[in-house]
């Protein structure tokens, strides 16, 4: 094989694995690691790499959030459960207003696919808050 052909092939993979490999991960937008919010404060999601889609959704690269407080990492493809820790964005929300007594929190993103089935590890984030009454 000529030189030529073998560079051509080589950036055309090349080309292909960098459309093909986006960045994957969530964030937080706010709050900010370790910060000091009233008991209303608004929390915002940040994804990269998949879609945000309305829950029953099943197509490929798209899923919804769901904030976890003070609870346990969801393995990926468990469900996650729906209760008072277990905050389910299911109409594809990327932020919410949320009210939570004082004290501290570790609040866990976890973007899931359509069936709340968890994506695992790449598409969690952590933070930790402090919830103070006013004139904190």
């Amino acid at each position: 094989m000529k030189k030529c052909h073998i560079t051509a092939i080589l950036l055309t993979a090349l080309v292909l694995f960098t459309n093909t490999s986006r960045a994957q991960s969530v964030d937080f937008l706010e709050p900010e690691n370790n910060a000091v919010v009233p008991p209303s404060f608004k929390v915002k999601f940040k994804v990269e790499g998949m879609t945000v889609a309305p829950a029953g959704t099943m197509t490929e690269g798209t899923g919804h959030h769901h904030l976890l407080i003070n609870a346990a990492d969801i393995n990926e493809g468990q469900p996650i459960p729906m209760d008072d820790n277990h905050l389910h964005f299911g109409k594809g929300q990327t932020e919410v207003e949320i009210f939570l007594p004082p004290g501290k929190y570790t609040l866990t993103m976890q973007f899931a696919d359509g069936a709340h089935r968890s994506l695992g590890e790449k598409f969690r984030k952590k933070i930790n808050i402090q919830v103070k009454h006013k004139g904190y």
